[in-house]
């Protein structure tokens, strides 16, 4: 007899309660990861080191690492039947996908008398404990924030398993499923940026708080600064424990810094939160009035806002740094989001899916709730009148022109006066930084003023369709 490890969105061997409670059991245990086909090439990239590392660790413990690729039911079925296991443990998992999976097999399993045990793994809460005080789910994040600080993280993190005696079962060549680019192979900025893995996670982790997260509540802003965590990747993975990670935080002082990072912990688990609630958040408005939003895409906007050819320095370094590395600094992400929606007109849905293919950490919770927040449409929204200007921003939070000038090599002898508006500069300026604006660099597709102009006439207009939004 055997127990079935189920890795899906908790690729660690560290506090890990599937895989903890299948060890602990006394039985030997088959530990399986199935691909998931629905992963955009980015996360692929990031998965096939994942599972690389994944697979190094298992084995320097004893273990092996049966990978499979085809229809999860099946698979676990099949595998429960030829390997006489007992028991299926996973980690809870909260997209849709998963969740009917889950629900299909706890069906198949019990026909087999073998029991489907899912873990609390991905998140610090199960989304139906942090309710209001009538027994509803929260929609609005600052007194979700409250009821999960009131609630308590428990403190106990379970142990690296010293020993890992594994059933050997028939799997697939990871090499073989070809996740990795070729022809062309465009991950080069990707390699040079990240370490995928348990052990790059805990660096990462261990590197922010020995100092960066002291200035984060100002630092998180200056996307010219290392002032962030960049875990986001390693926790879609699961390659490091979202309870970990917020007790290790909080040893780290209770400054003003800590706080900050401890409240993006607690955004991301609203965002699960409003992926419990609505299944559909990549597709779907969360607010019933936006699904008559009256878009206005023009031809070829959406394609120079992907390539980062828009005309708005800030807009295109951006959408260069996501192409080069898989990740774009949060409060940039939130002036690229904003400017194709509500200055190009373009429907969130289009971003939201560009995103999902570009991003190493495309999340469905995370990518569909705050694409919702910047477009108006979500819960706790941002009110769609309330128009991001990205010059402004620009000059704000990237003053000196450092991150436009690391990622738009073509601007970065323009001074900093210009750096954010180089349509606006006197012939001069431009001959002396050797930029022809249509042909080193374009004018812009839509200016602040027109398009922030137009986004409020689309919003009156949905408006007086449909009431008070």
């Amino acid at each position: 007899m055997a127990r079935l490890v189920w890795f899906r969105n908790d690729l660690r061997l560290a506090d890990n309660p599937a895989l903890h409670a299948a060890v602990e059991s006394g039985e030997d245990v088959l530990l399986l990861y199935i691909l998931d086909e629905r992963a955009g090439a980015a996360s692929r990239w990031w998965l096939h080191y994942s599972l690389t590392a994944l697979e190094a660790d298992i084995a320097a413990r004893g273990g092996q690492l049966t990978l499979r690729r085809g229809e999860p039911v099946e698979i676990i079925a099949g595998l429960v039947k030829e390997h006489d296991i007992t028991a299926v443990h996973a980690a809870r998992a909260y997209e849709p996908f998963w969740r009917e999976a889950d629900r299909t097999l706890d069906a198949a399993l019990k026909k087999q008398d073998c029991g489907l045990h899912r873990h609390l793994s991905a998140s610090l809460f199960h989304p139906e404990r942090i309710t209001t005080k009538t027994g509803g789910l929260y929609g609005v994040f600052t007194p979700f924030s409250k009821a999960c600080q009131e609630a308590g993280v428990p403190e106990e993190a379970l142990p690296v398993p010293k020993a890992l005696n594994c059933v050997k079962a028939k799997g697939e060549n990871l090499e073989a499923w070809n996740l990795l680019p070729s022809k062309p192979d465009w991950a080069g900025g990707m390699r040079a940026e990240w370490t995928p893995g348990e052990a790059g996670a805990q660096k990462r982790l261990q590197d922010f708080l020995a100092g960066p997260v002291q200035d984060y509540a100002a630092a998180r802003d200056i996307p010219g600064q290392a002032g962030t965590s960049k875990l986001s990747p390693h926790a879609h993975f699961g390659e490091i424990s979202p309870r970990v990670a917020w007790h290790k935080a909080k040893a780290a002082g209770d400054g003003k810094g800590v706080q900050t990072f401890l409240k993006e912990l607690l955004w991301r688990e609203f965002s699960i939160n409003l992926l419990w609630q609505h299944p559909d958040i990549r597709e779907a408005p969360i607010r019933e009035e936006f699904r008559e939003f009256p878009w206005h895409e023009r031809k070829g906007h959406l394609a120079a806002w992907q390539q980062g050819r828009t005309g708005i320095p800030i807009v295109d370094a951006g959408m260069r740094e996501l192409w080069q590395t898989g990740w774009m600094h949060n409060r940039v992400r939130m002036i690229c989001a904003s400017y194709l929606v509500k200055h190009l007109l373009v429907p969130w849905q289009k971003g939201e899916a560009w995103f999902w293919d570009c991003l190493c950490e495309a999340d469905e919770a995370a990518n569909g709730a705050s694409w919702q927040w910047v477009a108006g449409c979500g819960a706790d929204a941002a009110p769609y009148f309330r128009i991001f200007n990205p010059v402004l921003q620009g000059l704000k939070f990237d003053p000196e022109g450092a991150y436009v000038r690391r990622f738009l090599p073509e601007l970065k002898k323009l001074p900093d006066a210009h750096i954010h508006t180089p349509w606006e500069a006197p012939a001069e300026i431009l001959e002396y930084a050797r930029v022809k604006l249509g042909r080193d660099y374009p004018r812009p597709l839509v200016l602040p003023a027109d398009g922030r102009q137009a986004a409020l006439e689309a919003y009156a207009a949905l408006k007086g369709d449909s009431g008070t939004v």
